[in-house]
């Protein structure tokens, strides 16, 4: 789902183990590539919504497996390299997505990281995935998400700090 600006509507998810390491995803047949699950929004779905469907799609956990921690106070955008951007179609034209539009999701994990797994679709966003340490990220993110990584992680980490403290 495109905005009226060519953006696509997505939600990003930052999951923590509550030691304030962070999950960090392999993406699916790369050697070395990197992200926190993001995905698209459908039209009927709320944020939240789309947030556990993205979370369940690309990491195999439900709403029981986490508690909602924060989610960022305003949409971030990101554009995509030209050779990255793509046509598409609607009822009401073609459209170019130039980028992301994002709302982001602190999220703790509360039940077994063995739950964490990549086969509920046909096509898996990852293939592997590791506790990070929280800035760490950044080093690894393609250079085009970086900025919107930083402005997250900026904004949820006195959420974190707070976290640890009352775990």
């Amino acid at each position: 789902m495109l905005d009226s600006r060519g953006y696509r509507l997505n939600i990003g998810i930052i999951l923590t183990n509550g030691e304030g390491e962070l999950f960090l995803g392999k993406r699916a047949g790369s050697k070395d590539s990197w992200q926190f699950p993001q995905g698209g929004m459908q039209s009927y779905e709320t944020l939240e919504e789309a947030m556990y469907r993205e979370l369940k799609e690309e990491i195999g956990l439900t709403q029981d497996d986490v508690k909602i921690l924060a989610v960022t106070r305003h949409w971030l955008y990101y554009q995509l390299p030209h050779n990255l951007q793509r046509e598409q179609h609607s009822a009401r034209g073609v459209k170019r997505c130039l980028g992301q539009k994002q709302r982001w999701f602190l999220l703790k994990l509360v039940s077994d990281e063995k739950k964490i797994s990549f086969d509920h679709t046909d096509t898996p966003e990852f293939d592997g995935w590791s506790w990070v340490d929280y800035w760490y990220p950044l080093q690894q993110v393609i250079y085009f998400k970086r900025q919107v990584y930083e402005k997250v992680l900026t904004e949820f980490e006195k959420e974190m700090k707070f976290n640890r403290q009352i775990c």
